[in-house]
């Protein structure tokens, strides 16, 4: 059985607060499934492939900027990072929009390097923009990577895209800022939330990273599955199954938690490896996909079965994480795999932040 249920982005009861727990799957303006709970066995009815079923259990986001891709899988939110757009940015199809992006920067400033910021902001905005046409609910724009030590200077950018967005008709609770899940990220996100402007959490390797987003009041994050499985595999020389595999269990182990205590951040599973993977989380709140393993998931009729349901937790013994500033960085300390991957997924982002700059630098001449 299946309720729909109508949300509107400029509700302001749409956001829960710490303590309590909503039965929303999304946010966005137009009607969605929610699944009853006790649907919880192998789904067969009114679906015809894994990516379908798949649905009826947990919201599905298109990780890509491309917009054929988006409107191929109809996912419910989709989202982008630097890497994304820089690839999209150099497709012929989506020329116009960095067309647009160049006359506003050279309309903005007077020297190169800051016509350049503001053509890559504008540039991501544009492409926001595109994608909030075709899905009902979020989109996700990031900030600047070198930007992740900088409380302030995130604050001030994330206002900034969300005035270009604003700029462009969209409304700002269609968008979540992504920031990197430093200490200091996750203090701009609770001053933006704050603010009312939502966040996504994204590079999230460790529990200690998930609690302080939500103690902030994150509206999403993103721990990263497949970076964590790609660090334990380069490390230790083993395989894993879907069932043993360290970002699914890290993924599970966030999901029990938030659901233990309440939390109305929303646990978006991301980076995935492999549609085994992904199965794995099915019944998680949301789940970013690549387009290849939509496609795969698409053209599979395997079983999908509940892994996560949030009921289980009321069953499980589970301790606070402390998130003051010294718990947190000393936590993080503890795990070398968190620790390498956030600093590796900063520096890498950050280099996709460089790269596409001299593209635009180039074409700014």
């Amino acid at each position: 059985m299946y309720f729909f249920i109508s949300t509107s982005p400029f509700s302001t009861t749409s956001r829960f607060h710490k303590g309590q727990r909503s039965s929303f799957l999304s946010r966005g303006k137009f009607p969605v499934l929610v699944q009853s709970r006790d649907q919880v066995g192998p789904l067969s009815l009114q679906a015809s492939n894994q990516l379908e079923k798949l649905q009826k259990l947990t919201v599905i986001v298109a990780d890509t900027g491309d917009f054929e891709q988006i409107v191929k899988f109809k996912p419910t939110d989709a989202t982008t990072n630097p890497s994304l757009i820089y690839q999209a940015s150099q497709l012929p199809q989506y020329q116009h929009l960095v067309d647009d992006a160049i006359k506003y920067g050279k309309s903005k400033a007077p020297t190169a390097d800051k016509r350049v910021d503001h053509t890559r902001d504008k540039l991501f905005v544009n492409f926001g923009t595109e994608i909030s046409k075709i899905v009902p609910g979020y989109v996700s724009t990031e900030v600047d990577a070198r930007l992740s030590f900088d409380v302030q200077g995130s604050v001030e950018q994330a206002e900034k895209l969300i005035r270009l967005y604003e700029e462009n008709g969209v409304h700002k609770n269609r968008i979540l800022i992504k920031l990197a899940s430093t200490w200091e990220g996750i203090q701009a996100a609770n001053i933006l939330e704050k603010k009312g402007i939502h966040c996504n959490m994204t590079l999230l390797f460790n529990i200690c990273q998930a609690a302080a987003a939500a103690e902030a009041g994150a509206t999403l994050i993103s721990p990263f599955v497949g970076r964590i499985l790609d660090w334990y595999k380069k490390n230790t020389g083993q395989e894993y199954t879907a069932d043993t595999d360290p970002g699914v269990c890290s993924v599970k182990e966030i999901f029990y938690y938030y659901k233990k205590f309440g939390y109305a951040t929303i646990v978006m599973g991301a980076s995935f490896r492999n549609k085994d993977e992904i199965l794995a989380l099915a019944g998680c709140d949301r789940l970013t996909i690549a387009p290849k393993l939509l496609k795969e998931l698409s053209e599979s009729d395997g079983e999908v079965t509940r892994k996560l349901d949030a009921e289980e937790a009321k069953k499980k013994h589970i301790e606070r994480i402390p998130t003051d500033e010294k718990s947190f960085r000393w936590l993080l300390n503890e795990d070398p795999m968190a620790t390498e991957k956030l600093a590796e997924g900063i520096r890498s982002f950050a280099k996709d932040i460089v790269s596409l700059n001299k593209l635009l630098d180039k074409v700014l001449v």
